[in-house]
C-alpha cells in the first residue's frame, strides 16, 4: 500500500509541476512530440533494418531537443507509445527507453536518464547498450556500459540515508528466447551506477554467490512474471524449468506453477526459494500458458497482472453485451 501511495503521489506531483512549463515551451514540446511519435512508429514498424536505424538516428537528436526545453521533465510524452517511461517515488529523475529490432530478430536498446533539476535546465545521462559486446551480465557499470532493456517498473528503497532504485526490464532478446532483468540503480557523486551486490542467496538451502544483477531467460512464446507485489511487499517471479530437460538451453525454459521471490532486508534483496501458491492473491498469479505471438506487444511489455486485467475487462464487456442482447 505504501508503494502504491508513493507512486500516486509521484504522478500527482508531476501533474502539478507540469504547470511550470510556459505556454510557448508547451507549444514547442507538443510540436516536437508529434514529430517524435511519427518517427517512433517507424523505428518499430520500418520494414528494413536500415530504415529503422536511419529513423532512430533522426529520433535521438529530436528527443534531446525536446528535453532541452525548460522543465521538460514534467512533460509526459504520453503519445509516444513505443517509448517506456519510469519514475521513482521521489521524482528525482526518470528513465526513457525504447527498442530497435534488427533483421535477425535481436534487439538493441536506447535510453536516457533525465534528472529533475530545480531550475528546469537539462541534465541527462545517455544510456549506451553494451549487452551485445559483453558476455558477462554480472557487472557493475555506469551509463556507458548499460545492460540494454526496456524498463517497465521501478521501486525505491531507502537504507542508511541512501536511496536505492530497483529497476525491472524486459529484453525481447532473440528469435528463441526473451529475458527479464532486475537490477539496482544508485547514484555515486551524482553519477548513475547500474548493478551491485544487492541480490543475496544467503538464505537458500544451497547457498549461491551474491549477484550484481538478476536475470531470467525463457522461451520466446512463454509468459513469465518478474515484478514487485506491493500487497506481499516482495518481488515475485516464476520458477522456470526446461520443458525438454535440457537445462543448458534457456530457450526451452517455461514456468512450472511454482514461484520464487526476493525480500528487502538490510539493504539487499534476499532470495526466497519458494513463494507458496496459496500466498498469492486470487487473480495475481503469473500466466503460465503461452500467449499467441500475434498478441505480444513488442512496444509495451506487460506484466502478467496487466494481461489478466485486460482479459477480465474483455470478459466483463462481453457479459454486458450479452445482457443487452
Amino acid at each position: 500500500m505504501k508503494h502504491i501511495i508513493a507512486i500516486l503521489f509521484s504522478f500527482l506531483t508531476i501533474t502539478v509541476h507540469a504547470q511550470r512549463i510556459s505556454k510557448p515551451a508547451m507549444d514547442t514540446l507538443n510540436t516536437l512530440q508529434d514529430t517524435l511519435r511519427e518517427l517512433s512508429y517507424n523505428i518499430i514498424h520500418g520494414k528494413e533494418e536500415t530504415v529503422r536505424e536511419r529513423t532512430n538516428d533522426e529520433f535521438i537528436p529530436k528527443l534531446v531537443k525536446a528535453l532541452k526545453t525548460k522543465h521538460s521533465y514534467y512533460y509526459p510524452f504520453d503519445s509516444i507509445a513505443t517509448m517506456a517511461k519510469v519514475y521513482p517515488a521521489d521524482s528525482s529523475f526518470r528513465i526513457l527507453t525504447w527498442p530497435l529490432e534488427k533483421d535477425n530478430s535481436t534487439f538493441r536498446h536506447y535510453g536516457v536518464i533525465q534528472m529533475n533539476t530545480k531550475d528546469g535546465s537539462l541534465k541527462i545521462f545517455p544510456l549506451f547498450d553494451n549487452s551485445d559486446f559483453s558476455k558477462n551480465t554480472d557487472t557493475v557499470t555506469n551509463h556507458k556500459g548499460w545492460f540494454g532493456c526496456l524498463y517497465y517498473a521501478m521501486i525505491q528503497r531507502r537504507y542508511f540515508n541512501a536511496e536505492y532504485y530497483t529497476l525491472f526490464g524486459w529484453d525481447a532478446n532473440s528469435q528463441t528466447s526473451q529475458k527479464k532483468v532486475m537490477e539496482m540503480l544508485t547514484f555515486k557523486n551524482g553519477e548513475p551506477v547500474f548493478g551491485g551486490p544487492y541480490f543475496s542467496f544467503a538464505e537458500d538451502t544451497v547457498r549461491r554467490p551474491t549477484r550484481n544483477r538478476f536475470i531470467i531467460e525463457y522461451k520466446r512464446d512463454a509468459v513469465a512474471a518478474l515484478n514487485f507485489n506491493a500487497e506481499m511487499d516482495m518481488v515475485v517471479f516464476d520458477h522456470l524449468i526446461s520443458e525438454t530437460g535440457e537445462e543448458h538451453k534457456k530457450y526451452t525454459y517455461v514456468p512450472d506453477l511454482d514461484f520464487e521471490g526476493f525480500k528487502w532486508k538490510a539493504g539487499k534483496w534476499v532470495h526466497v526459494e519458494k513463494v507458496f501458491h496459496d500466498a498469492l492473491q486470487l487473480g495475481k498469479e503469473p500466466i503460465v500458458a503461452p500467449i499467441d505471438r500475434k498478441r505480444v506487444d513488442m512496444k509495451r511489455p506487460r506484466t502478467a497482472e496487466d494481461i489478466m486485467a485486460e482479459e477480465a475487462e474483455k470478459a466483463a464487456q462481453k457479459g454486458k453485451r450479452k445482457k443487452k442482447d
